[in-house]
Protein backbone atom coordinates (compact mmCIF):
# COMPACT_ATOMS: atom_id res chain seq x y z
CA UNK A 1 0.00 0.00 0.00
CA UNK A 2 1.86 3.52 -1.29
CA UNK A 3 1.28 6.79 0.87
CA UNK A 4 -1.12 7.97 -0.81
CA UNK A 5 -3.74 4.67 -0.64
CA UNK A 6 -2.28 5.01 3.51
CA UNK A 7 -3.82 8.50 3.20
CA UNK A 8 -6.69 7.92 1.96
CA UNK A 9 -7.30 4.32 4.42
CA UNK A 10 -7.02 6.77 7.24
CA UNK A 11 -9.26 9.68 6.31
CA UNK A 12 -11.79 6.84 5.57
CA UNK A 13 -11.71 5.35 8.60
CA UNK A 14 -11.71 8.80 10.72
CA UNK A 15 -14.82 10.00 8.49
CA UNK A 16 -17.23 8.69 10.51
CA UNK A 17 -15.51 10.07 13.83
CA UNK A 18 -15.03 13.16 12.44
CA UNK A 19 -18.64 13.27 10.79
CA UNK A 20 -20.34 12.85 14.90
CA UNK A 21 -17.59 15.00 16.03
CA UNK A 22 -18.55 18.06 13.31
CA UNK A 23 -22.25 17.49 13.63
CA UNK A 24 -22.65 17.38 18.03
CA UNK A 25 -19.12 19.81 18.71
CA UNK A 26 -18.39 22.06 16.21
CA UNK A 27 -22.06 22.65 14.50
CA UNK A 28 -23.54 23.73 17.73
CA UNK A 29 -20.49 25.75 18.71
CA UNK A 30 -21.32 27.47 15.69
CA UNK A 31 -25.01 28.07 16.23
CA UNK A 32 -24.29 29.29 20.08
CA UNK A 33 -22.08 32.16 18.59
CA UNK A 34 -24.89 32.69 15.73
CA UNK A 35 -27.47 32.76 18.59
CA UNK A 36 -25.62 35.64 20.71
CA UNK A 37 -26.32 38.20 18.07
CA UNK A 38 -30.09 38.13 18.93
CA UNK A 39 -32.47 38.93 21.58
CA UNK A 40 -34.16 35.72 22.20
CA UNK A 41 -36.39 33.99 24.56
CA UNK A 42 -36.07 30.07 23.24
CA UNK A 43 -39.57 30.95 21.85
CA UNK A 44 -40.90 32.92 19.08
CA UNK A 45 -39.01 35.45 17.14
CA UNK A 46 -35.77 36.46 17.05
CA UNK A 47 -34.67 40.00 17.48
CA UNK A 48 -31.13 40.80 15.45
CA UNK A 49 -29.31 43.07 18.04
CA UNK A 50 -25.50 42.80 17.30
CA UNK A 51 -23.16 43.31 19.54
CA UNK A 52 -25.26 43.74 22.17
CA UNK A 53 -24.88 40.90 24.34
CA UNK A 54 -21.19 41.40 24.57
CA UNK A 55 -21.20 44.80 25.23
CA UNK A 56 -23.36 44.03 28.18
CA UNK A 57 -21.36 41.17 29.04
CA UNK A 58 -18.15 43.27 29.30
CA UNK A 59 -20.41 45.35 32.03
CA UNK A 60 -21.74 42.11 33.45
CA UNK A 61 -20.63 42.04 37.29
CA UNK A 62 -21.83 38.19 37.69
CA UNK A 63 -19.78 37.32 34.20
CA UNK A 64 -16.58 38.82 36.19
CA UNK A 65 -16.88 36.97 39.63
CA UNK A 66 -17.93 33.89 37.23
CA UNK A 67 -14.58 34.31 35.06
CA UNK A 68 -12.76 34.91 38.49
CA UNK A 69 -14.17 31.63 40.23
CA UNK A 70 -13.31 29.83 36.65
CA UNK A 71 -9.14 30.82 36.89
CA UNK A 72 -9.35 29.49 40.60
CA UNK A 73 -10.49 26.43 39.53
CA UNK A 74 -8.50 26.52 36.51
CA UNK A 75 -5.33 27.39 38.99
CA UNK A 76 -6.21 24.67 41.69
CA UNK A 77 -6.56 22.15 39.12
CA UNK A 78 -3.49 22.87 37.06
CA UNK A 79 -1.66 23.62 40.28
CA UNK A 80 -3.54 20.52 42.07
CA UNK A 81 -4.29 18.27 40.06
CA UNK A 82 -1.08 17.48 38.06
CA UNK A 83 1.50 17.58 40.99
CA UNK A 84 -0.60 15.69 42.99
CA UNK A 85 -1.33 12.97 40.48
CA UNK A 86 2.38 13.24 39.64
CA UNK A 87 3.60 12.59 42.51
CA UNK A 88 1.46 9.44 42.93
CA UNK A 89 2.29 7.98 40.01
CA UNK A 90 5.77 7.92 40.95
CA UNK A 91 4.97 6.92 44.38
CA UNK A 92 2.73 4.30 43.13
CA UNK A 93 4.77 2.90 39.93
CA UNK A 94 5.49 -0.64 40.72
CA UNK A 95 3.50 -3.03 40.22
CA UNK A 96 2.76 -4.43 43.15
CA UNK A 97 -0.92 -5.93 44.56
CA UNK A 98 -0.91 -3.04 46.92
CA UNK A 99 0.01 -0.51 44.49
CA UNK A 100 -2.60 -1.93 41.65
CA UNK A 101 -5.16 -1.11 44.39
CA UNK A 102 -4.08 2.33 45.66
CA UNK A 103 -4.14 3.21 41.75
CA UNK A 104 -7.76 2.02 41.72
CA UNK A 105 -9.44 3.21 44.45
CA UNK A 106 -7.74 6.62 43.55
CA UNK A 107 -9.32 6.35 40.60
CA UNK A 108 -12.22 5.53 41.69
CA UNK A 109 -13.93 8.64 41.54
CA UNK A 110 -13.77 8.75 38.49
CA UNK A 111 -16.25 5.99 37.76
CA UNK A 112 -18.54 7.82 40.37
CA UNK A 113 -21.99 9.64 39.36
CA UNK A 114 -21.18 13.72 39.87
CA UNK A 115 -24.44 13.72 41.39
CA UNK A 116 -23.03 10.97 44.43
CA UNK A 117 -20.01 12.97 44.31
CA UNK A 118 -21.94 15.98 44.92
CA UNK A 119 -23.86 14.58 48.17
CA UNK A 120 -21.00 12.98 49.23
CA UNK A 121 -19.00 16.60 49.97
CA UNK A 122 -22.25 17.90 51.02
CA UNK A 123 -22.99 15.88 53.66
CA UNK A 124 -18.88 16.43 54.35
CA UNK A 125 -19.11 20.31 55.09
CA UNK A 126 -22.75 20.15 56.58
CA UNK A 127 -22.37 22.39 59.80
CA UNK A 128 -24.29 20.44 62.09
CA UNK A 129 -23.72 16.97 60.96
CA UNK A 130 -20.82 16.96 58.57
CA UNK A 131 -17.38 14.88 59.19
CA UNK A 132 -15.52 17.63 59.11
CA UNK A 133 -16.87 19.95 61.78
CA UNK A 134 -16.84 16.87 63.86
CA UNK A 135 -13.09 16.06 63.19
CA UNK A 136 -12.63 19.77 63.62
CA UNK A 137 -14.62 19.52 67.50
CA UNK A 138 -12.94 15.95 67.83
CA UNK A 139 -9.46 17.62 67.93
CA UNK A 140 -10.19 20.67 69.65
CA UNK A 141 -10.32 23.20 66.72
CA UNK A 142 -14.05 24.58 67.47
CA UNK A 143 -13.23 27.76 66.53
CA UNK A 144 -12.35 26.51 63.03
CA UNK A 145 -15.93 25.24 62.01
CA UNK A 146 -17.58 27.52 59.43
CA UNK A 147 -20.66 26.93 57.16
CA UNK A 148 -18.25 25.67 54.19
CA UNK A 149 -20.55 26.04 51.63
CA UNK A 150 -22.86 29.31 52.60
CA UNK A 151 -20.13 31.39 53.61
CA UNK A 152 -19.58 33.64 50.70
CA UNK A 153 -15.93 34.24 51.63
CA UNK A 154 -14.80 30.51 51.45
CA UNK A 155 -17.27 28.85 49.48
CA UNK A 156 -15.35 28.63 46.13
CA UNK A 157 -12.83 27.36 47.57
CA UNK A 158 -14.84 24.57 49.39
CA UNK A 159 -15.15 23.47 46.21
CA UNK A 160 -11.49 22.93 45.09
CA UNK A 161 -10.99 19.67 47.78
CA UNK A 162 -13.46 17.80 45.89
CA UNK A 163 -12.80 19.03 42.37
CA UNK A 164 -9.68 17.65 43.23
CA UNK A 165 -10.42 14.20 44.82
CA UNK A 166 -12.86 13.60 41.37
CA UNK A 167 -10.13 14.04 38.88
CA UNK A 168 -6.78 12.90 40.47
CA UNK A 169 -7.17 9.76 39.46
CA UNK A 170 -7.60 10.65 35.84
CA UNK A 171 -4.36 12.11 35.46
CA UNK A 172 -2.52 9.57 37.99
CA UNK A 173 -3.58 7.14 35.49
CA UNK A 174 -1.94 9.32 32.50
CA UNK A 175 0.80 9.67 34.18
CA UNK A 176 1.57 5.97 35.47
CA UNK A 177 0.89 4.94 31.66
CA UNK A 178 3.86 7.68 30.57
CA UNK A 179 6.00 6.35 33.30
CA UNK A 180 5.98 3.26 32.46
CA UNK A 181 6.56 3.56 28.82
CA UNK A 182 10.17 4.96 29.70
CA UNK A 183 12.62 1.95 28.90
CA UNK A 184 14.39 0.57 31.60
CA UNK A 185 17.50 0.81 30.27
CA UNK A 186 17.26 4.53 30.67
CA UNK A 187 16.85 4.45 34.84
CA UNK A 188 19.67 2.14 34.46
CA UNK A 189 22.11 4.44 32.81
CA UNK A 190 20.47 7.37 34.96
CA UNK A 191 21.49 5.26 38.49
CA UNK A 192 24.79 4.41 37.29
CA UNK A 193 25.55 7.76 36.39
CA UNK A 194 24.25 9.18 40.29
CA UNK A 195 20.56 9.92 39.18
CA UNK A 196 18.17 8.49 41.85
CA UNK A 197 15.07 9.31 43.87
CA UNK A 198 13.89 12.72 42.90
CA UNK A 199 16.74 13.66 40.69
CA UNK A 200 15.64 11.20 38.81
CA UNK A 201 12.54 12.60 38.15
CA UNK A 202 13.18 15.88 37.81
CA UNK A 203 15.99 15.36 35.22
CA UNK A 204 14.95 12.25 33.32
CA UNK A 205 11.56 11.09 34.03
CA UNK A 206 10.10 14.42 33.49
CA UNK A 207 11.67 15.12 30.43
CA UNK A 208 10.70 12.63 28.49
CA UNK A 209 6.85 12.82 29.78
CA UNK A 210 6.67 16.01 29.38
CA UNK A 211 4.35 16.18 26.60
CA UNK A 212 2.13 14.26 28.48
CA UNK A 213 1.92 16.50 31.04
CA UNK A 214 1.29 19.37 28.40
CA UNK A 215 -1.67 17.21 27.32
CA UNK A 216 -2.52 16.88 31.53
CA UNK A 217 -2.59 20.81 31.70
CA UNK A 218 -4.86 21.20 28.29
CA UNK A 219 -7.37 18.76 29.77
CA UNK A 220 -7.19 20.38 33.38
CA UNK A 221 -8.04 23.92 32.04
CA UNK A 222 -10.56 22.97 29.36
CA UNK A 223 -12.19 20.90 31.94
CA UNK A 224 -11.81 23.81 34.50
CA UNK A 225 -13.48 25.72 32.16
CA UNK A 226 -16.58 23.95 31.89
CA UNK A 227 -17.12 22.85 35.52
CA UNK A 228 -20.92 22.76 35.76
CA UNK A 229 -21.92 19.52 37.78
CA UNK A 230 -20.18 19.51 40.69
CA UNK A 231 -20.77 23.47 41.76
CA UNK A 232 -24.80 22.81 40.65
CA UNK A 233 -24.80 19.95 42.92
CA UNK A 234 -23.44 21.62 45.60
CA UNK A 235 -24.51 25.06 45.88
CA UNK A 236 -26.22 26.25 42.39
CA UNK A 237 -23.65 29.00 42.29
CA UNK A 238 -24.95 30.64 45.49
CA UNK A 239 -24.48 32.06 48.10
CA UNK A 240 -25.42 35.37 46.36
CA UNK A 241 -22.89 34.09 43.19
CA UNK A 242 -20.00 33.67 45.16
CA UNK A 243 -19.22 30.16 43.63
CA UNK A 244 -21.21 31.07 40.27
CA UNK A 245 -19.04 29.36 37.15
CA UNK A 246 -19.35 30.49 33.93
CA UNK A 247 -20.95 27.50 32.37
CA UNK A 248 -23.19 27.50 35.74
CA UNK A 249 -23.79 31.58 34.64
CA UNK A 250 -24.85 30.69 30.92
CA UNK A 251 -27.04 27.60 32.31
CA UNK A 252 -29.11 29.93 34.61
CA UNK A 253 -29.09 32.58 31.86
CA UNK A 254 -30.52 30.22 28.94
CA UNK A 255 -32.92 27.92 31.09
CA UNK A 256 -33.46 30.16 34.25
CA UNK A 257 -34.20 33.57 32.92
CA UNK A 258 -35.02 32.16 29.32
CA UNK A 259 -32.36 34.97 27.99
CA UNK A 260 -30.67 32.45 25.33
CA UNK A 261 -28.83 35.10 22.80
CA UNK A 262 -27.43 36.32 26.63
CA UNK A 263 -26.58 32.55 27.23
CA UNK A 264 -25.33 32.07 23.72
CA UNK A 265 -22.62 34.58 23.77
CA UNK A 266 -21.77 33.57 26.76
CA UNK A 267 -21.34 30.40 25.84
CA UNK A 268 -19.12 31.69 23.11
CA UNK A 269 -16.80 33.61 25.67
CA UNK A 270 -16.16 30.55 27.19
CA UNK A 271 -15.12 28.59 24.05
CA UNK A 272 -13.02 32.09 23.17
CA UNK A 273 -11.25 32.03 26.88
CA UNK A 274 -10.44 28.63 26.97
CA UNK A 275 -8.74 28.83 23.86
CA UNK A 276 -7.18 32.06 25.32
CA UNK A 277 -5.72 30.09 28.16
CA UNK A 278 -4.77 26.54 26.63
CA UNK A 279 -2.64 28.59 23.95
CA UNK A 280 -0.91 30.55 26.51
CA UNK A 281 -0.30 27.34 28.77
CA UNK A 282 1.17 25.33 25.76
CA UNK A 283 3.43 28.50 24.85
CA UNK A 284 4.65 29.16 28.18
CA UNK A 285 5.09 25.39 28.44
CA UNK A 286 7.07 24.91 25.04
CA UNK A 287 8.54 27.70 26.43
CA UNK A 288 10.08 25.35 28.89
CA UNK A 289 10.92 22.73 27.42
CA UNK A 290 12.70 24.18 24.24
CA UNK A 291 14.84 25.80 27.35
CA UNK A 292 15.23 22.68 29.12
Amino acid sequence: MNAMSSRKFIMFGLAPALLIYGLFVFVPVVWSAYYGFFNWSGFGDKQYIGLANYAEIIQDSTFWRSLKNNIIFVLAAVFGQVPIALALAVILHKNTWMQRFLRSAIFLPMVMSTVVIGMVWQYIYHPQIGILNFLLDAIGLSGWKLNWLSDAGIAVYSLIPPLIWSFVGLYLIIFSSALQNIPGEIHDAAELDGAIGWRRLAYISLPIIWTTVQVAIILCISGSLKSFDLVYIMTRGGPAHATELLATYMYNSTFTSYRYGYGSAISTMIVLISLLLIGTSQWLTSRKSRSS
